[in-house]
This record gives structure tokens, sequence and C-alpha cells, in this order.
């Protein structure tokens, strides 16, 4: 049965009133919250984020967050990271430096190639529509919230600079290829979910996603 109730992390830094909209569209009840304890009462968690990995990340530790959802990333309970809310679940990024990130899947956030496979210049950052790929090691998307997607290649919306490299090939649930390059669009390991995508930005595909997660 779907569950439908939504706690959405509200860190100072991400754009909540569009991904509460997709959610409250889905048939969601959605909770924006801004203190430790509602994380660890949510029943489901959503963690956006738009920004510099460091500042992202200097905010969710000021605030106490960086705990609470690790904790929660322990739990049997769904998680959702878009965005920088998926980069900060990697050990740590490149940009502007080396930063730490939350470490709870092995792995690092690095630059989007400015080159194509093919030497040729390529605008940095990646804005626009990107079809998914299944990874080359050949996840199958069906036991997974992308289960609504397979045999197709749906178009999500991106806006990155910047994009995970998980260590571990099993954490990776999609790419999306950008000048013949593959760029990790998604990731799913136990009960975390995240993409660098914007469901909430990429129409029809994007509420199929979420739908998906409500029923997870």
């Amino acid at each position: 049965m779907s569950n439908l109730n939504i706690t959405l992390l509200d860190y100072g830094m991400a754009n909540l009133l569009n991904v509460a909209r997709a959610f409250e569209h889905c048939g969601a009840t959605v909770k924006i919250v801004d203190n430790v304890e509602s994380v660890a009462s949510a029943d489901r968690l959503v963690v956006p984020g738009v920004g510099a990995f460091e500042q992202v990340l200097n905010e969710i530790r000021s605030r106490h967050f960086d705990e609470a959802i690790r904790n929660f990333c322990k739990s049997s309970k769904p998680l959702m990271g878009i965005c920088v809310g998926m980069q900060m679940l990697f050990e740590g990024s490149e940009e502007f430096g080396t930063h730490a990130g939350l470490g709870v899947m092995p792995g690092t956030v690095r630059e989007v190639p400015k080159l194509t496979v093919d030497g040729l210049a390529q605008r940095v950052p990646h804005i626009g529509w990107s079809h998914l790929v299944e990874p080359e090691y050949g996840r199958d998307w069906g036991s997974t919230l992308l289960k609504p997607f397979v045999g197709q290649n749906p178009a999500f919306y991106f806006v990155h600079s910047f994009s995970a490299q998980p260590e571990k090939p099993e954490d990776r649930l999609a790419d999306c290829m950008y000048g013949g390059h593959r760029i990790c669009a998604a990731v799913q390991r136990d009960n975390v979910v995240a993409t660098q995508f914007h469901p909430e930005r990429s129409g029809e595909a994007g509420l199929t996603l979420i739908r998906e997660f409500l029923k997870w």
C-alpha cells in the first residue's frame, strides 16, 4: 500500500516548493521540517538540494542533519535524495576543493567532463533533458523504482556541473550519456534512492518516479 506521508527536509538550500508540489500532485501529504527530531520520526524522507557541495554540507552539519540523515539511511524507511541531495550521500566531492560528504555510499563527486569523447568542447553545466540508460553492468530495473521504464529510455531534466562516481557498481541505478560519457544519473542501495536529475521538473516521467517512491 502506498504511504503518502512525506517529510521534506528544509536546511535552507533547496527548491522546496516545486518538490512539495510534485509530491502533492501525486497524492502525498508533505510536511516540510527543519529540525532533527522530525527527521527521526519521518515515515519517508526527501532530501533535495541546489548549490555548491561545500555550502550545502556546511548547512547540513550546522543544523546537525548529518547524523540524522545517516541514521535514517540505516533504517528500513525510504529516503530519496535529489541533485545535491544525491551527491551529499557520497564520501566526498572535488567541487571547489576537496570536501567530505556523508559517506553513506562509497564514491566521489567529480566535475562533468568539459570535452566530449571525441575531444570537442561541451557545455558545463549539463543543462536540459537527457535519456536514462541502464548501467554498463546491466542492473535490472524491474526490481527498482525505475520498473515502469523497463524497455524504455525515459528523459529527465538535469542541471549540474558535478556528478557522483559510485565506487560500487551495484549502487549505480541509471546513467545518462553526455558527450559520449556515461554520467551517473541515479543510485539505489537498500532503502535509499537518489537522482542527479530533478523529478519535480521532469514532467510525467518525474511524476511516475515519485509515484513509485510513494509505493516503495
